[in-house]
């Protein structure tokens, strides 16, 4: 199968994941314990207050009726309004992206050249001091949960020291203006998925150095360097691509354990908020893109994944 036949069939999967990601989440925030409708009346809402905004919100029509409302509303790229602050469901999600996507942007940034360079650095001095300390330091680290590490930052570097702010509270949306912000979460952010991807890559290095293909360069003359990176690296990051994949999804997910420890507005915190309140359109475009999120760099990280793994044509 070549790589076009791949990727066609890859994106067709793609789209009924899409369409039953619609399916799971309307079903899954109907069946939400509550009213929106009492939780929006207010305290000691009178019947009806209750039947009126029930009408409003037209929670009184059938499931299927309105499933198929809200999925038309997707398709052309309304995703309603909210029922508790008189704003449209995109205006909500358009403030609260900016934050997580430069806290994902910064993360990325760091996560992948630290990864890569452990990987490398412990796959080549395979089975000697460096790798072993490296190994023993990603094995422990990785064993540590962000909210854990988040605090422990916050004590030694914002509240002991002094260097860093224990928080974004009060910096809104402008993130990327106030760097100094951005430290102790990225370094949270960061600190698990290097373990892992870094551990991915120097398994994968060491078996591309021993693989007969690698084995065949070397034997022509190759240079060292120019064996590992342009021959061994390619299809040893193979397992880190789809790992990697993973961990975006997770970034863009709004990493809401990291956004509630240094108060960042960011999708986490804005769908945190939405559940409190059973704001049930905002709940759903939230759940929504989280989901097509997930489906489309996990098939974007499996055709990079078909196109990187060393493969042999036979010829009849």
């Amino acid at each position: 199968m070549n790589l076009g036949r791949y990727a066609l069939g890859r994106l067709g999967f793609g789209l009924f994941q899409v369409l039953a990601v619609t399916l799971l989440v309307f079903g899954l925030t109907e069946a939400l314990p509550g009213d929106a409708a009492v939780a929006a009346a207010g305290d000691n809402p009178s019947r009806e207050t209750i039947e009126q905004l029930r009408d409003q919100m037209g929670l009184d029509r059938p499931a299927a009726v309105r499933y198929l409302d809200w999925l038309w509303g997707l398709m052309h790229g309304d995703l309603g309004r909210s029922l508790v602050a008189p704003r449209e469901v995109s205006d909500v999600l358009a403030d609260s992206v900016g934050p997580s996507l430069v806290l994902a942007g910064f993360s990325l940034a760091l996560l992948v050249p630290l990864a890569l360079a452990i990987g490398v650095a412990a796959a080549v001095r395979h089975g000697r001091l460096l790798d072993r300390l490296l190994t023993s330091i990603t094995l422990a680290l990785y064993s540590v949960p962000e909210f854990a590490v988040g605090l422990v930052l916050v004590a030694v570097f914002a509240i002991k020291l002094g260097w860093l702010p224990a928080t974004a509270l009060g910096v809104s949306d402008e993130l990327i203006g106030q760097p100094a912000v951005l430290v102790l979460p990225v370094l949270v952010v960061v600190a698990r998925p290097v373990c892992s991807l870094g551990r991915l890559v120097r398994a994968g290095v060491i078996d591309a150095l021993a693989a007969e293909y690698v084995q065949h360069v070397r034997r022509l003359g190759l240079s060292r360097p120019r064996v590992l990176l342009l021959h061994a690296l390619p299809s040893a990051v193979t397992p880190a691509v789809q790992q990697l994949a993973r961990t975006v999804d997770w970034l863009l997910g709004g990493v809401i354990v990291v956004e509630a420890v240094f108060v960042i507005p960011g999708l986490g915190t804005a769908l945190v908020d939405a559940v409190s309140a059973r704001d049930l359109p905002v709940i759903q475009a939230l759940a929504v893109l989280f989901a097509c999120t997930t489906i489309v760099v996990n098939a974007v990280a499996d055709v990079v994944a078909f196109r990187l793994t060393p493969r042999t044509e036979v010829v009849r």
